[in-house]
């Protein structure tokens, strides 16, 4: 299994590097039209924070903001492994932390996880089944599992679509998979 997605994984890390700036912002900017679209409460909204050659959210997160929307963002714990969360009220104190993943450093304000109901979620790549390959640390699948209420919005470039992501009772689906040419509704049965 480790096999299969780390092989899953670096195909889908070429075919994210083969994408041309130009074509990240475009796609990134129908994507965020449509999480938009999806967001339809008040509560704290968390959302990663991209890094270069994810599906670009600092839009998102501006726009939440500038709607009176709390943002929470995750802060990776490499020691435990997990995520911690810090509300996000001025996306200029981002800077790349931990894996290059922009935080809050140095101005954190706690969130409570409890009070989240939405999470936006990067992929490197996804299936039509709702799963997703993420980086492969597991920081996501952990963080959901102990979260399973919270409704989960995967998003990634419709290229990185793939017929099946190897996963394992570990992984945690997608509630909704947005991409720049659609939004997939997931059914678990």
């Amino acid at each position: 299994m480790d096999l299969d997605k780390a092989a899953a994984r670096e195909r889908a890390r070429a075919m994210r590097c083969s994408l041309e700036p130009g074509e990240i912002s475009s796609r990134s900017a129908a994507i965020m039209r449509r999480v938009l679209d999806l967001v339809d409460g008040t509560g704290p909204v968390m959302v990663y924070a991209s890094k270069p050659g994810e599906v670009d959210t600092h839009e998102l997160i501006a726009t939440l903001l500038a709607k009176g929307i709390p943002v929470v963002v995750p802060i990776i714990e490499q020691e435990t492994r997990t995520l911690r969360l810090s509300f996000l009220r001025d996306p200029g104190v981002l800077v790349p932390s931990t894996f290059m993943v922009p935080e809050p450093v140095g101005c954190e304000i706690p969130a409570d996880p409890g009070e989240i109901e939405l999470v936006v979620v990067p992929m490197m790549a996804f299936d039509r089944r709702g799963y997703r390959l993420g980086y492969g640390a597991g920081y996501y699948d952990r963080f959901l599992s102990d979260h399973p209420r919270m409704k989960k919005i995967g998003l990634a470039f419709s290229c990185l679509e793939v017929d099946r992501v190897p996963s394992d009772e570990y992984d945690v689906p997608m509630d909704i998979i947005v991409t720049d040419t659609g939004i997939i509704r997931v059914s678990h049965r």
